[in-house]
């Protein structure tokens, strides 16, 4: 399952229906002529279904910092990891099944056996999100940029600030401003500059020695009002507990990958190890694998 991205990735998602949004609500104040219809928004309630995808531990790590549950991050899956613990991925999830069968493992060194236990691992996605959108009264979306511009992110925001910023074509002054792909977002001290700038709709700008024609529409703002939680078991990977403070940490590796590689145990081939001494903490990072 595929975390939600971050909301301000959600414009180039919403792009087309923001430019409906935008049609439709121009045709209404030539109709009614009346300012008011402008300013008045209903909010959208839109789905974001996540497609589902197997999760794949790549080995790596991360030092915790306080984490109390696994959470989710963009294209990631953050799951912490309790000090004297290990998370053993395999080649086959056919392996990992065969492993889980017994919980106790006794794992051999030199001069004694280390009793461990094996647990499966689930971790939380979000099968889909539902959010609350409506046009911002302040903020405009500017679309159209084009990609070969050889302007370096600051030299265009400013480009695009101080050309709409000024009064002869319906600008005013800008407060913010954030460069997203193919356009941008402008945000203004009065909000009857997003309003009409919404309403001319078309500008041709200079950029980078050319006119380049750029719409402006109105941006949504958007806030999470639901989002499903279900807990989705790693195919894979195994989480070996109580492990004690007597090796070292390749060491520690070496012997778990040997153990968990035994046909004695259920093993098979082993793809990573990853440890986490007594007394520390770790977080595993899962990425989306490609299928």
């Amino acid at each position: 399952m595929e975390p939600k991205p971050a909301l301000g990735t959600l414009s180039s998602a919403l792009s087309a229906l923001l430019e409906d949004q935008a049609r439709l609500k121009k045709r209404l104040r030539e109709l009614q002529q009346l300012k008011r219809e402008a300013r008045v928004t209903p909010k959208l309630k839109v789905p974001f279904p996540v497609p589902e995808v197997p999760l794949e531990f790549r080995g790596r790590t991360e030092q915790a910092q306080e984490a109390a549950r696994s959470v989710v991050s963009k294209l990631r899956i953050c799951c912490p990891l309790p000090g004297g613990s290990a998370l053993v991925t395999f080649d086959d999830p056919k392996v990992a099944k065969q492993v889980l069968r017994q919980e106790l493992h006794q794992v051999a060194l030199e001069e004694c056996r280390l009793r461990v236990r094996v647990r499966p691992l689930e971790l939380p996605v979000v099968p889909g999100v539902q959010v609350a959108s409506a046009a911002s009264r302040k903020h405009v979306l500017v679309s159209g940029l084009p990609a070969g511009l050889a302007l370096p992110e600051e030299a265009l925001l400013d480009k695009l600030e101080l050309f709409f910023g000024k009064a002869r074509h319906g600008g005013g002054d800008v407060d913010t401003r954030e460069l997203l792909t193919g356009g941008a977002v402008l945000g203004f001290a009065d909000e009857g500059v997003a309003q009409h700038l919404c309403q001319v709709g078309q500008f041709q700008v200079p950029l980078g020695g050319q006119q380049v024609p750029l719409r402006v529409t109105p941006y949504m703002n958007g806030v999470i009002q639901e989002a499903k939680i279900r807990w989705q078991p790693v195919p894979c990977s195994v989480l070996v507990l109580g492990i004690p403070d007597v090796l070292d940490g390749p060491e520690l590796r070496d012997v778990l990958e040997v153990h968990f590689q035994k046909p004695t145990c259920g093993g098979g081939e082993v793809a990573a190890v990853a440890v986490v001494p007594p007394g520390e903490r770790g977080l595993a990072v899962f990425t989306l694998g490609s299928g």
